[in-house]
């Protein structure tokens, strides 16, 4: 918290005196409208047909000015002006979704949608600006074929291709670098994200691993941090709802010449809310500094620190739930999270048009918590009867801890006059990693349920150990325009993954494992096409693999003999986009069949005992579409869904107990995501905005006896935006639906995670701005 806030005083100082620097020559700079950062290559058009190119900066400079000209950006609505402004700072708006889009995700350079064959969004600025999410769910999920599962207090689990869960699954990025090493996923971990300091987001649905690795087999989300604005401004918000919750945040940045500095962060917290155990607070803060060493290299350099609380109320069973009941069981479980990242990344373009970069990464994270998942009732059914003491539970208190030191280095090349483009790279990660847990009693009330209180038994641990986490790898992707509307695209990745496990507990532990060292090797590749017909219409098809060492936690925890191959996926895929007059009509979709083999799975033994095995396979198929029509500048509509169907191919926990062609517990077959926006010409500045959120009906079990029934949100979000002031309201939940968000079934019971009631929340912000003489 100190190192942030000196962090935070330095970059109010820099913003308060950032020189103004008289203009030598006749200058305009463009910049985008919701950020405020530079676009670099925006193109200024005379009616004479001259054209002027701006530099890295936005920066565009002329030996006098001129009458009548218009300003473009790729994704961005062009101006026309018929004289010189009188400002000479131009903010260009971002368009809608439509093909033209720049993504960065897809290869790890710059390009166009169009050359990506891959089914990728992006949730651009003006949408995060917009929006005004409290949680990422709230902008992710107008994504087709994305549903993330909001658990309240920023705590989450992700559907992208799979089923609603905790697998590490997908992989998440903060401009390019996984936020969290490989082997320690945690299915919460984009708590971690600083969202205030977030430009976009880009989401590529299905296998990645030929590009970054392990971990992104159901999809993988590319956060892209803001640098900073084109001129010195700084930006102050406060909301808050009824609740409980209560957010401010600060933007802030200026230009010092060749370095460029920004600031962003947020403090939240929740008190006193409608649900039981909802209390939590947040404080995170994001410093980066863009560095112009010379024309051609640049030096980026960000540090994100996070300090993070939350209860943890677990789910309910179905008595209280039926109920509509916001009490929980629970009474001392929580959760804390102390995270910090350094990343500092070097980019070079050369003169021949390639480029090269470097970046080193550190990463301190830890992980502490009294789980409500783990707690497990004395009192339970054995062989048909009910044994045990109902007024005894159990749990334990955990602590993983892992720090990162990494680099990834990436250049990209062009041969043949541009028609071959390659982008080759190598990358290394060590991060020892710590796991510590020791049991505590817990005292129920036998007749409520309630768990009342717990003694610690330090004494009494089930995990000690320590494992060295090590990942080198290198990768290729190469892109072959036959023509200029037809490329083809190739790629290929090798990891070594390694892993040194030491116990420093006995063999009869309850994580009794032997020092061991795992070694697991895999090539992954990916080939692709992507044809463009005709203008405004594009097709895309697809091969691509994905793999997954084991966690960690899998290997070791609670296990006595390590012995788990890399789980693998297999995806084929086939999409398209068509824009239609003049963008005013986009759409996009996909077609996808994914095969998941050597899955890792719990299973019971023949002595009574239970352990993790490579003994499943799984089949997901289905379609994901999405549309926006913008009739005129006031009105939008856009809808995204994905029809799914998610199978167990071989699956057995145990002999009595498969579960082959059963359709995949917490899958519903459609996800649904609408909204409606209007924008009046007449009161410029305001919006208003309907959005609907569809889930189906799903199993709760994977023996598919009992079904959730789904459930339907309906949200209104309204804004006005007046100079540098703006005002909103967001009502979430506006029907006060009383629903669950994830339910299940097993054989400890049911439980319902409890959605958000309805809240009502209001925010203001000012945005103060220097303007430049």
């Amino acid at each position: 918290m100190k190192i942030m806030l000196c962090l935070l005083l330095t970059a109010l100082f820099a913003t308060a005196a950032a020189p103004v620097c008289a203009q030598e020559t006749v200058q305009i700079k463009i910049a985008d409208k919701i950020t405020g950062e530079a676009i670099p290559g925006a193109t200024l058009t005379t009616t004479e047909g001259q054209s002027f190119v701006a530099n890295d900066k936005g920066e565009i400079q002329l030996s006098s000015a001129i009458a009548a000209f218009k300003v473009s950006g790729i994704g961005y609505a062009a101006k026309s002006f018929q004289q010189w402004p009188a400002q000479t700072l131009i903010l260009l708006e971002p368009q809608a979704a439509n093909m033209q889009q720049v993504i960065v995700t897809a290869n790890r350079q710059m390009q166009q949608r169009i050359a990506a064959p891959i089914a990728i969004s992006t949730i651009s600025a003006a949408t995060i600006s917009e929006t005004k999410a409290t949680t990422i769910d709230q902008l992710v999920n107008k994504t087709p074929g994305v549903f993330m599962v909001n658990l309240g207090n920023e705590l989450h689990m992700m559907s992208i291709r799979q089923p609603m869960g905790t697998k590490g699954l997908y992989l998440y990025l903060e401009d390019g670098i996984p936020i969290r090493t490989t082997g320690i996923f945690n299915h919460n971990a984009l708590l971690e994200i600083n969202m205030t300091a977030v430009k976009n987001i880009e989401i590529i649905r299905g296998p990645s691993s030929s590009m970054y690795g392990a971990e992104a087999i159901g999809g993988a989300i590319n956060f892209i941090t803001r640098s900073a604005p084109a001129t010195p401004s700084a930006r102050i918000s406060l909301q808050g709802n009824n609740t409980g919750y209560r957010r401010a945040e600060l933007s802030t940045g200026a230009s010092f010449g060749k370095l460029n500095l920004s600031f962003n962060g947020y403090f939240a917290q929740n008190k006193n809310g409608v649900l039981e155990r909802s209390d939590f607070h947040k404080w995170t803060g994001t410093l980066r500094a863009d560095y112009r060493i010379s024309e051609n290299t640049k030096l980026i350099t960000s540090i994100t620190a996070l300090d993070y609380y939350s209860d943890m109320r677990g789910g309910l069973d179905s008595a209280t739930f039926w109920n509509k009941d916001y009490s929980t069981p629970q009474t001392f479980t929580w959760r804390k999270v102390n995270a910090l990242r350094f990343k500092t990344q070097l980019n070079h373009q050369w003169k021949n048009g390639s480029s090269s970069s470097i970046a080193l990464i550190y990463r301190d994270n830890t992980v502490a918590q009294n789980p409500s998942y783990r707690i497990k009732d004395d009192y339970k059914r054995i062989s048909g009867k009910w044994k045990g003491d109902k007024s005894l539970a159990h749990g334990e208190i955990n602590d993983n801890s892992f720090n990162s030191y990494a680099f990834v280095a990436t250049h990209q090349q062009q041969f043949f006059g541009g028609k071959l483009n390659t982008t080759s790279g190598i990358s290394a990660d060590l991060s020892p990693s710590t796991y510590d847990a020791y049991y505590i009693r817990i005292n129920q009330d036998s007749i409520s349920r309630r768990y009342l209180s717990f003694t610690e038994r330090k004494d009494s641990l089930l995990s000690n150990y320590f494992t060295g986490i090590n990942n080198g790898a290198a990768f290729t992707q190469l892109e072959y325009r036959i023509t200029e509307n037809l490329r083809l695209i190739g790629g290929l990745r090798f990891d070594v993954f390694r892993l040194a496990f030491r116990n420093h507990l006995p063999a009869e532990a309850f994580s009794g494992s032997p020092n061991t060292t795992e070694t697991y090797k895999r090539f992954t590749p990916k080939a692709g096409i992507t044809w463009q017909p005709f203008k405004g219409i594009g097709f895309y098809a697809n091969y691509s693999e994905g793999f997954i060492a084991p966690q960690v936690t899998e290997l070791f925890t609670g296990v006595k003999v390590p012995d788990l191959k890399p789980q693998t996926f297999f995806n084929y895929e086939a999409g398209g986009w068509i824009s239609l007059w003049h963008d005013k009509i986009y759409a996009d979709w996909s077609i996808y069949h994914l095969r998941g083999t050597n899955e890792i799975i719990s299973v019971r033994f023949d002595d009574g005992s239970s352990g993790n095995v490579n003994a499943g396979k799984t089949k997901h198929q289905g379609i994901e579409y999405g549309i926006s029509f913008r009739p005129t500048r006031e009105w939008m509509f856009r809808f995204s869904g994905a029809s799914s169907k998610h199978q167990f191919v071989e699956y057995a926990e145990r002999k009595d107990l498969i579960y082959d062609g059963k359709t995949m517990n917490g899958a519903p077959a459609f996800v649904g995501n609408a909204e409606l926006q209007y924008k009046p010409n007449w009161l410029p500045g305001f919006r208003i905005g309907a959005e609907w959120q569809h889930n189906d009906g799903y199993w709760m079990d994977p023996q598919n006896t009992v079904r959730d029934h789904g459930f339907n949100l309906v949200n209104l979000r309204a804004g006005y935006e007046w100079k540098g002031a703006e005002i909103w309201c967001n009502v979430i939940n506006i029907f006060d639906n009383y629903y669950s968000v994830y339910s299940n079934k097993s054989s400890f019971g049911y439980a319902y995670t409890v959605g958000d009631p309805q809240n009502i929340n209001i925010g203001i912000a000012y945005t103060l701005t220097r303007k430049k003489k």
